[in-house]
C-alpha cells in the first residue's frame, strides 16, 4: 500500500487489522511527513505491528496533484508485490506513476477516491486520469457519491464502497456524564480552518446561544485569523478557545470533553463534504454530533445525530439548544452514535472489506 494519509498514527490501526489476515503480507509505503493547509504532519509511529512500514522520500511535498515517490520503482522491484494499493485519487501524478510501475512489474493495482464532484482537469491531469481509469484493476471509493462520479467519468472496472479508515473502539472509548450541567455546555469543532468547513457559521450560531455555551476550535488553516476577527465582531471571543492542530493520539481525549461536536461544512463550486471522519470519532466517543447537509454528512450520520441546512446558523443554533435543553435527547443521540459506528465503521470491518477487494483481484487474475 502506498499512502501519505498513513502518516497519521490513528489511521494505522487499519493496517494492523489488514495484517491480521493470514493470507496478507502487507508493506505500507509512507513519506516522512506531509504538508497541507494545517501545516506539517510528521509521521506518527503508533500502530506498527504485523506489517512493514517503509518510509520513502517524496518530491513536491504538499502538492496533491504533483507529488510522487521518486524511488518507488526500486522499492517495488525489491518487494515484488502481487497487488499495489495506491491510496490516492486517480487524477494525481502519484497514482499514474505508481500504476505504471505496477504494470511493468506485472502487479495488479487499485486506486482510492474521495472526489464526489464531477470536476474536469486540464492537461496533463486529465490524461493521467483517463489512463488510470482505463487500466486500474480495481478501485475503492469512500462513498456512493464518489463511486457515481467516477462511473460517470468512465471507470468500468470493479469498485467497492469502503471508507478509507474506520474507528478503533479502544482508541475512542465512550465518554461519561450527560450533556449540559452547571458548568455549561461545551461545543467542539475539529478540522481544517478553511472556508468550506463553515466554521464561521458555527461562530454565528454561538452568538445566538446563552453565555454558558462555549466553543473549542481545534485545527489550523488560512481562515484562522479571519475567524478570530469574526469572534471579536460578534463579541464572543471570551467564549471561544482556538487550539492548534494536535497529534492524532491527543484527539480522543479532547473529543470526550465536548458535549457536542459540530461539522458545519458548506458546499462550494469545487468541493462538498467527502465524508467527515471526525463525526465518526465523536460518535464513537458518545459525543452527540450535528452536521450540515453538505455532501456525505447525512449518509455518515444517518439517524444517529442531528442535521441542519448548510449555511443556516439559526437552524444550527436551534439544534444546539435542543441538545442542551433535552437531556433525554442528548443521551439517545450519544448512544445511537456509538452503536452506529461500532456496527458500520470499525477499523476491523474496513480492513476486512479492503482485504476482500485484494482477494477478488487475485481470484479474477
Amino acid at each position: 500500500m502506498i499512502s501519505k494519509a498513513c502518516v497519521v498514527g490513528a489511521y494505522q490501526g487499519k493496517l494492523e487489522q489488514i495484517a491480521l489476515h493470514q493470507d496478507i503480507d502487507l508493506t505500507v509505503i509512507v513519506p516522512p511527513l506531509w504538508r497541507d493547509k494545517r501545516g506539517t504532519l510528521p509521521l506518527e509511529r503508533v500502530h506498527t505491528r504485523g506489517y512493514k512500514l517503509l518510509v520513502e522520500p517524496i518530491l513536491f511535498n504538499g502538492s496533491y496533484h504533483f507529488y510522487y515517490y521518486p524511488n518507488l520503482g526500486q522499492s517495488l522491484i525489491s518487494l515484488r508485490p502481487d497487488v499495489v494499493h495506491i491510496d490516492e485519487e486517480p487524477y494525481n501524478f502519484a497514482t499514474w506513476h505508481a500504476l505504471r510501475i505496477a504494470q511493468r512489474l506485472g502487479a495488479y493495482a487499485l486506486f482510492f477516491a474521495w472526489q464526489n464532484i464531477d470536476r474536469r482537469y486540464p492537461w496533463p491531469f486529465c490524461t493521467m486520469e483517463s489512463y488510470v481509469l482505463k487500466r486500474a484493476d480495481a478501485a475503492i471509493f469512500g462513498s456512493s457519491g464518489a463511486y457515481g462520479v467516477w462511473k460517470s467519468k468512465g471507470y468500468r472496472g470493479y469498485g467497492a464502497i469502503i471508507p478509507q479508515f474506520g474507528i478503533d473502539p479502544d482508541l475512542f472509548p465512550m465518554r461519561s456524564g450527560n450533556g449540559c450541567n452547571d458548568k455549561g455546555f461545551s461545543v467542539g469543532f475539529v478540522g481544517r480552518l478553511v472556508r468550506e468547513k463553515g466554521v464561521d457559521v458555527l461562530l454565528r450560531a454561538l452568538a445566538k446561544l446563552p453565555d454558558k455555551v462555549n466553543l473549542v476550535v481545534i485545527g489550523a488553516g488560512p481562515e484562522r485569523n479571519a475567524l478570530q476577527q469574526l469572534a471579536v465582531r460578534l463579541q464572543i471571543s471570551e467564549r471561544i478557545v482556538f487550539v492548534p492542530w494536535l497529534p492524532s493520539m491527543e484527539i480522543p481525549e479532547r473529543l470526550r470533553s465536548f458535549d457536542a461536536l459540530v461539522l458545519p461544512s458548506r458546499t462550494t463550486s469545487n468541493w462538498k463534504e467527502q465524508f467527515g471522519r471526525v463525526l465518526l470519532e465523536a460518535m464513537a466517543s458518545g459525543v452527540p454530533v450535528i452536521g450540515s447537509d453538505s455532501g456525505e454528512i447525512p449518509s455518515v450520520i444517518g439517524d444517529a445525530g442531528l442535521m441542519f441546512p448548510e449555511g443556516d446558523f439559526d437552524a444550527l443554533a436551534r439544534q444546539l439548544l435542543r441538545l442542551m435543553d433535552d437531556n433525554s435527547l442528548w443521551k439517545r443521540v450519544s448512544q445511537t452514535g456509538r452503536d452506529r459506528v461500532m456496527s458500520n465503521f470499525s477499523q476491523a470491518q474496513v480492513a476486512s472489506e479492503t482485504v476482500s477487494v485484494y482477494r477478488r483481484m487475485a481470484n479474477d487474475a
